[in-house]
């Protein structure tokens, strides 16, 4: 999986799966643009784990659902001249259980897909030249790798508005991977349960601790994926490893789909 020379923008990036995958691509020689909404401290901590790694790095703040910001966040790799990757990973969402149709307003949809479905779609506008760029200069195909959910798949999850805006994006997955080729390859990631700060942020402790043992006594391979698991394969289809793949929705979910 090679990553020399690789210019990668990895959104959401202080923490979490963001972090991991900005971590895994430095270690192969790529670099970074790490960008946060609102955890700077993170993201300086991310920023330095990639540098011990002899990465050139870029920390940038910016919330995706905003335009300017995402222009903003492109802008940081322009030095550069190129991208080769453009990781769609920043996410947010509410909790409410689904049948609370009373939890979700109009507001908590709109800043769910603000945020998790037009981001990822302006990251990819305010990017199109610097990867295509990025294609010509190489002589193969940029790459944006979406990370979705098995929400978007099968409508469960978080909230109602969450598993709708991972749907969009996984559809958007597929409009966006016929517009861009030959330049550019557009591939998904949707995990299932990944043991990171996710869910302690939203359900406490020891709501995560439930959701966990609940999602690792379920699934048919016993285990709670963590964000070096999916950071691997987000990695892969960034990466020429994957060169012939295009308008991929990958699922990867310890086989919790195989739940009947």
């Amino acid at each position: 999986m090679s990553k020399d020379g690789l210019c990668a923008i990895v959104t959401g990036s202080a923490s979490g799966l963001g972090a991991a995958t900005a971590a895994i691509l430095a270690k192969g020689g790529a670099r970074i643009v790490v960008n946060y909404s609102s955890s700077q401290k993170e993201a300086e901590a991310t920023a330095d784990l990639c540098r011990s790694a002899g990465a050139e790095v870029v920390v940038v703040q910016g919330d995706v659902s905003k335009d300017a910001d995402c222009r903003k966040i492109v802008a940081a790799a322009a030095a550069w001249g190129r991208l080769d990757a453009l990781i769609n990973n920043a996410g947010t969402t509410k909790h409410v259980p689904h049948d609370n149709l009373d939890g979700l307003s109009a507001e908590d949809f709109q800043r769910i897909f603000g945020v998790n479905t037009i981001g990822p779609f302006q990251m990819v506008r305010a990017a199109r030249s610097l990867l295509e760029a990025g294609a010509k200069a190489s002589g193969r195909a940029s790459t944006v790798v979406n990370v979705s959910s098995v929400a978007g798949i099968s409508g469960v999850g978080s909230s109602v508005a969450y598993a709708a805006s991972k749907g969009a994006l996984n559809t958007i997955t597929y409009s966006l991977a016929r517009a861009l080729a030959p330049l550019i390859r557009v591939n998904t990631v949707c995990p299932g349960y990944i043991d990171t700060p996710w869910f302690t942020k939203g359900r406490g402790e020891a709501g995560a601790k439930l959701v966990r043992d609940s999602v690792v006594a379920k699934v048919p391979l016993k285990l709670a994926s963590t964000a070096d698991d999916i950071a691997a394969l987000v990695c892969f289809l960034a990466t020429p490893s994957s060169s012939t793949m295009t308008g991929e929705v990958v699922r990867m979910d310890a086989g919790m789909h195989l739940i009947t």
